[in-house]
């Protein structure tokens, strides 16, 4: 027992933690080590998980074209299989919020960036760019200087306490702040048709603060309930449950919106360092995170964030496309609102040969649109 206490004082003063100074809230514990680095390693587990996932997806597609097979790609086994594996990662996410801080686990996120790098070279066959390598360099660094600079003071989350601070003045100025913002610039998106990428993913990381404060609340109190401490009796869980629900489902749909108007090597890295921003701002102000906190710990947190921040981005940039060479596409005739317009579909191989896969309605009237080498 006496060995744990000094592992926790040493541990803790080894990261700047001030542990004379309490919370306002009375309802303080320290993290153990092994409990701080569960947290960790679920996360980065989870992450792992996702990479696999959304590899694994890419490759149900990739081999659907290469077969030629016209049936929905949510018919495909591996492709469920994928999308299994990305809700265990995601459940792992959840999960490791109620272990370490929320100002942590979100950063972690640059791991599945980084795996998914990997993987892809690897079973994938794509191209290793020097940008890969130098991008995978820096957020393994980042990500290190999280784990060891991140605050590993966190509170029991129960009921009460996340009542207390729903009302607390700081949370209560940020959330009246982040509604002004959301609604000027929901406005300059529905209404003065603005479509520009800052606009939409903004939208989606001022939600996102929103699912990180609930997210962190409904695995903190799940948590304390299975300890035996039961939190699932009270309104406010449910509160939380509608707040950590709505948020999500309104998120992905602005972010699937931006994959539609906008590359995903521009979506990606955006998306990561907004959703960081805000979910690090979100535990500052609700959960006061970096309380106590010394200011060199700060700083190395955020040359850590910022370490991350650029290597997403060089592994995300200019990702090559799919290799689609020898493909058999799928005749645009086939598709019944190509077939009413008598579309012409061209593939990137087709295109440079100069061949035409014309519909049906276009083969009639002798239409076809060709590529310049035809021509």
């Amino acid at each position: 027992m006496a060995n744990n206490s000094t592992l926790d004082s040493v541990f803790s003063n080894r990261t700047g933690q001030n542990s004379s100074r309490p919370s306002p809230f009375t309802e303080i514990r320290e993290n153990p080590l092994k409990t701080y680095l569960l947290g960790i390693i679920i996360s980065i587990c989870g992450n792992f998980l996702i990479s696999i996932s959304l590899n694994i997806q890419k490759y149900a597609h990739m081999r659907q074209s290469q077969l030629g097979d016209s049936r929905p790609y949510y018919t495909s086994v591996l492709w469920w299989s994928g999308v299994g594996l990305m809700g265990l990662g995601e459940l792992g996410n959840f999960a490791a919020y109620g272990f370490a801080p929320a100002s942590l686990i979100a950063p972690l996120g640059c791991v599945s960036v980084i795996a998914s790098a990997v993987i892809s070279v690897v079973f994938l066959k794509e191209t290793l760019r020097a940008s890969d390598v130098v991008g995978g360099a820096l957020a393994v660094v980042g990500t290190y200087l999280l784990v060891t600079f991140a605050p590993h003071t966190s509170t029991h989350i129960t009921a009460h306490l996340v009542q207390r601070y729903a009302v607390s003045w700081q949370f209560l100025i940020y959330l009246f702040l982040e509604v002004v913002v959301f609604s000027i610039l929901l406005y300059l998106y529905k209404r003065r048709n603005i479509k520009h990428i800052t606009i939409v993913m903004l939208l989606v990381a001022l939600l996102a603060s929103l699912t990180v404060i609930s997210v962190k609340a409904v695995s903190g109190m799940i948590t304390e309930s299975i300890k035996g401490d039961l939190q699932l009796t009270y309104p406010i869980f449910y509160v939380m449950v509608v707040v950590m629900v709505a948020s999500c489902a309104f998120q992905i749909k602005f972010l699937n919106q931006a994959m539609k108007m906008f590359d995903a090597t521009e979506v990606v890295p955006i998306n990561f360092v907004f959703f960081t921003a805000s979910a690090i701002t979100a535990g500052i102000v609700f959960y006061q995170e970096f309380q106590g906190l010394a200011l060199l710990n700060i700083l190395m947190f955020l040359f850590g964030c910022l370490l991350s921040f650029i290597g997403v981005f060089l592994i995300a940039r200019d990702r090559p496309k799919i290799k689609t060479e020898n493909i058999t596409f799928i005749a645009m005739g086939k598709i019944p609102a190509a077939e009413q317009r008598g579309e012409c579909a061209l593939s990137p191989a087709a295109e440079q040969r100069g061949e035409c896969a014309l519909s049906p309605a276009a083969e009639q009237r002798g239409e076809c649109a060709l590529s310049p080498a035809a021509e």
